[in-house]
């Protein structure tokens, strides 16, 4: 590996190297990807891509670069009080960071000489919910309490104020290195539904949102049904979620779908692609079937069944025994008197991978950009959602797409694509490289295969880490899915080795995001940091706090408390706040 430079200090000029690497690059064949175009000209040059993001970056201030710990978990975490019950929230100290030594030896006296390559944030399974959208699956908690969160309704606000907060990151928490851009590693949307896509487009790259579909007076779904399931925030009903300490809000409802404003990311921002965004419910390769596509946008909602067909349909879930939503079709035919009539909105109707990459290209959800957030109309044109794109001089970003077209929320790599990132990989060999994926290397175990190309095989995630670990210029692989915090090291023959880095969701508590930054210790290794952040909602909520911030302390409250709700999703301290370091290739 050639001798790198600090980002931080680089200028706008084109390097020698990205123009070398982004000229071989982006004639590839196979209806592959494409590589190192972040905009939507299918003639991008190298020089356009760098020009793009240094213009777009924040740049360096004119000061020495200081460490920006403010907001962070190293300076505090919102922290429960009280052991039972309905738990509030408050103040509680940072989280410390842990030095991580797997992969190489730490060497005294880098912390002086280190230089910074680049540093980015990571948002992952922000899981956007129309709450009323007629297909969702709230009716299996008769079955598993897990099945509905209470605070699904305020995700819109939630994912507002995690913007917010890293609008107000002013540098990176170790170099002080601007932020060069934000990825979100999938499963930003919830239903595959348009209402959800608009919403998540317009929360990062700002705008007005109506977080409401259907009636435009009022919520109509499952919380103000009068069903025990569920929580009756606005009713004197004594569900089972206030028996366990909820409170009663009146009004809780009707603030939920009032309208909010987002300011949108104040750096660019890239978009990977997860299972939830691909398949209707996360799950169903159900995409043409005309009946559940008129349910979505029709008058009919399920929100009950009993609990044993509940689990019928669960069971069918998890074991993948219905992938294409064949039985999933039945089953709400077989139900179809006991649903209740809602408001029509053609806005619920499910977007094909074809329409998720013309909402990104859409001018109207540029924001900061770049245009397309990654994908072009290459993409468009050979049906692909997976690119790659200069991150600095350096550092190339690669992202993936993991989802198997076939169903089931398990994921895996079709053939072309997994030649592709050899093959970029290979191309790109004098830069160092970030990969990004939704799913994990443990939850690539779906090999059925694409139904628009059944004679191409699909590949796990033990195939996946084996090409990875073949290329010495592999620094981290950056992924979500699970919604928690995992890092694991990895390590191959011949001395290759590199992290990966799996980080918890924005719907589930503790309801964090991820900086990630890479820097060369000018002693033969590397280090990458990382630093979890919140959302800047104050960790303390107001019952009679309805406003758009205190809905969004209310959304990680909420999240705390949910039934069922895994305590373990922050992980261990070493899957926190670390450093992690590396041998140079």
């Amino acid at each position: 590996m050639s001798r790198t430079r600090s980002a931080a200090g680089s200028g706008q000029g084109i390097h020698r190297r990205s123009v070398l690497a982004a000229t071989g690059a982006v004639a590839l064949s196979g209806g592959a990807g494409y590589a190192l175009r972040p905009s939507d000209s299918q003639a991008a040059t190298a020089g356009e891509t760098t020009a793009a993001v240094a213009a777009s970056s924040r740049r360096a201030p004119a000061a020495p670069l200081a460490p920006y710990t403010r907001g962070t978990t190293l300076a505090g975490v919102a922290t429960p009080r009280g052991g039972s019950g309905y738990r509030r929230l408050g103040d509680g100290p940072g989280w410390r960071r842990v030095v991580r030594s797997e992969l190489a030896a730490p060497k005294s006296g880098r912390a002086g000489r280190r230089t910074a390559l680049a540093a980015f944030v990571q948002l992952t399974d922000l899981h956007i919910i129309d709450a009323q959208h007629p297909l969702r699956l709230e009716y299996l908690r008769s079955a598993d309490v897990h099945a509905w969160r209470p605070q699904e309704a305020l995700t819109v606000q939630g994912a507002i104020a995690l913007v917010e907060r890293i609008n107000a990151l002013r540098g990176a928490p170790v170099t002080g290195a601007p932020l060069h851009f934000a990825m979100t590693t999938g499963d930003n949307t919830d239903n595959n539904a348009k209402s959800e896509l608009e919403w998540f487009l317009k929360v990062m790259s700002g705008g007005r949102i109506t977080p409401n579909t259907g009636d435009p007076r009022r919520y109509e779904g499952v919380q103000n049904s009068g069903l025990p399931l569920y929580w009756q925030p606005d009713a004197a009903v004594r569900d089972r979620d206030k028996q366990a300490g909820f409170p009663r809000l009146d009004g809780f409802l009707k603030a939920a779908v009032r309208e909010v404003r987002s300011p949108g990311l104040n750096l660019p921002w890239y978009s990977t692609v997860g299972n939830h965004d691909s398949l209707p419910m996360g799950c169903y390769a159900s995409h043409g079937d005309s009946y559940l596509t008129e349910l979505a946008v029709g008058g009919r909602k399920l929100m009950s069944v009993p609990a044993a067909e509940a689990q019928r349909l669960q069971t069918l879930i998890k074991k993948a025994r219905d992938p294409e939503g064949v039985r999933w079709h039945e089953f709400l035919t077989a139900h179809a008197r006991s649903m209740r009539p809602v408001t029509p909105d053609e806005s619920r109707a499910p977007f094909t991978p074809a329409e998720y990459l013309r909402a990104h290209l859409d001018p109207a959800h540029r924001g900061v950009g770049p245009v397309g957030h990654g994908y072009s109309s290459a993409n468009l044109d050979a049906g692909t959602q997976y690119y790659s794109f200069r991150i600095s001089d350096d550092v190339i970003g690669i992202s993936l797409d993991s989802t198997d077209p076939a169903g089931h929320y398990e994921g895996s790599l079709g053939t072309a694509q997994l030649r592709w990132l050899d093959r970029t990989l290979r191309l790109n060999k004098d830069s160092w490289a970030v990969v990004f994926s939704h799913h994990t290397s443990k939850t690539m175990t779906n090999l059925r295969r694409d139904p628009a190309r059944p004679g191409e095989r699909r590949h796990d995630g033990q195939e996946v880490l084996a090409l990875l670990g073949g290329h010495r210029n592999v620094l981290a692989w950056v992924n979500g899915h699970i919604h928690k915090n995992v890092i694991t090291p990895h390590s191959a023959s011949g001395g290759r080795s590199f992290w990966e880095i799996s980080t918890a969701s924005h719907v589930d508590f503790p309801q964090l995001a991820r900086i990630v930054e890479l820097t060369d210790n000018k002693d033969g290794t590397l280090s990458l940091f990382t630093t979890l952040v919140e959302s800047s909602a104050p960790h303390r909520t107001d019952f009679a706090d309805l406003s758009q911030t205190g809905l969004a302390s209310l959304y990680r409250e909420l999240s705390l408390n949910a039934p069922g709700a895994r305590t373990t999703l922050a992980g261990d301290p070493e899957d926190r706040n670390t450093e992690l370091v590396l041998k140079k290739g």
